[in-house]
């Protein structure tokens, strides 16, 4: 089986680096576009699982397991979404291009190619600020900001919904970009972004004065005051530079994740609790206009205070810093990563076989993907009731299994050789979590 799929490796790792020519990514038809986010899948993990090489062998920790896992849910859970909400993003933008583009720009010139690159490069930066100052997309992309640790993994810890927030920035690119070249550089700008989510890499020495480098994003994700809402740039840095958010790294170490930190590893909450405090603050707050203010300012804005709210209201660092490190002793550990990769390999199946399954099949399938992940999250929390829940979840794989052998039909997204491995699998876990919901909760404490 070759693990990078259909991609040639050389050219899947110069995706990651936006280190493609416009001859390889220009197409006339929009539908020859390819789903290249879904196309580096593999990649993710190879980069993943090198940065941590490096990072052991070195001495250096920067992978925690729950906190990766954590991410690694919340990217399965955004390309998932696409099954569950029509996107019209595609739809609406051709509609756009097709009866008001001011020019017709033709598919196949490099011109357009790099027309298209700096666009999109530019409404970026422009969504990305919009995603900090204005508090109902905040409520979205928080979710990338969670995470407390910075590594690669980080990078998939992306929101449900955002996407439905930045394509209504982009649709005025619709006037001049075809579709097919918008496409290929929205993917491409978020292919970029995932390399420079490390601390390995310390500095791109002249590069960093017109490139977005990990050390100018490490800035971004810091919840030191001088790193709060600094370096929004995509690939390039130059438009944080133009308009006054660029930020060096400095000497001070950057403390990362969100200044009042979430504390959980719950999937479904992580996605939700900032639309959920949104809600109450709207509900609670009086009158009609701070009603208002309280969706369109920033997310530290009250009344009386500036519209991006007061830095003086930042937590202040506390050293040593404590982060949220709820876990599972080691065999729940070795559990979650077993099972996390049979998720995985579900999941790259579904959407290569996407096309040969009826809807209900999808449907059921999004739908256990979704529940694992959340249970998952409910195990590395310790929640009491996670051992019942997780129970529920292996018998229910194992009872849909044997219904379909019984009609000599089989669960299509398992991989044919790994069939029987995945039963046991389930068979053992089911068995495992029926003792344990007999016994203390205390069974699921992270040892120190």
């Amino acid at each position: 089986m070759n693990y990078f799929g259909n991609t040639n490796f050389s050219v899947g790792v110069r995706r990651l680096f936006y280190a493609v020519t416009p001859n390889e990514t220009s197409f006339e038809k929009l539908e020859d576009v390819p789903d290249y986010l879904n196309e580096a899948i593999p990649f993710f993990n190879g980069a993943i699982l090198l940065e941590f090489l490096i990072c052991w062998l070195k001495g250096v920790e920067t992978l925690r397991l729950n906190d990766g896992l954590s991410s690694v849910t919340a990217g399965i859970f955004l390309q998932l979404s696409k099954f569950l909400i029509i996107s019209f993003e595609l739809v609406t933008y051709s509609w756009i291009h097709t009866n008001y583009r001011l020019v017709v720009l033709p598919w196949n010139s490099p011109w357009t190619w790099f027309i298209a690159f700096l666009t999109i490069d530019f409404l970026y930066y422009w969504f990305h600020r919009a995603a900090h100052e204005i508090n109902f997309i905040w409520a979205a992309h928080q979710v990338h900001h969670s995470a407390e640790d910075y590594n690669l993994s980080t990078a998939l810890r992306q929101s449900v919904v955002q996407r439905y927030f930045s394509m209504i920035v982009y649709f005025p690119s619709a006037l001049f970009v075809p579709p097919s070249a918008y496409f290929v550089h929205v993917q491409f700008n978020l292919l970029y972004q995932f390399w420079i989510h490390t601390e390995l890499v310390k500095s791109l020495g002249p590069l960093e004065y017109i490139l977005n480098a990990p050390s100018h994003h490490r800035v971004h994700h810091g919840r030191n005051p001088y790193c709060i809402d600094k370096n929004y740039g995509g690939t390039l840095i130059i438009f944080d530079r133009l308009f006054g958010t660029f930020q060096d790294e400095t000497d001070e170490k950057v403390v990362y994740g969100l200044t009042h930190p979430v504390n959980t590893w719950n999937p479904i909450w992580i996605q939700i609790c900032h639309f959920v405090h949104i809600g109450k603050t709207f509900w609670s707050i009086e009158g009609f206009k701070n009603k208002i203010y309280v969706l369109v300012k920033g997310p530290g804005w009250s009344p009386g205070k500036p519209r991006l709210g007061d830095p003086a209201d930042i937590p202040q660092l506390e050293y040593p810093i404590s982060k949220y490190d709820n876990g599972l002793p080691l065999w729940g550990n070795i559990y979650i990563v077993i099972h996390t990769i049979l998720l995985s390999i579900c999941f790259q199946e579904l959407f290569l076989k996407q096309l040969t399954l009826t809807q209900t099949n999808v449907l059921g399938v999004v739908l256990f993907l979704f529940a694992s992940g959340t249970c998952f999250g409910f195990l590395m929390d310790n929640k009491w009731y996670s051992p019942h829940l997780e129970l529920i979840r292996c018998v229910v794989f194992l009872l849909v299994d044997y219904q379909l052998s019984l009609r000599q039909k089989r669960i299509e997204v398992v991989p044919l050789p790994l069939l029987d491995v995945t039963r046991i699998i389930f068979a053992i876990s089911a068995i495992i979590w029926f003792l344990l919901c007999f016994r203390s909760g205390k069974i699921l404490e992270k040892e120190e």
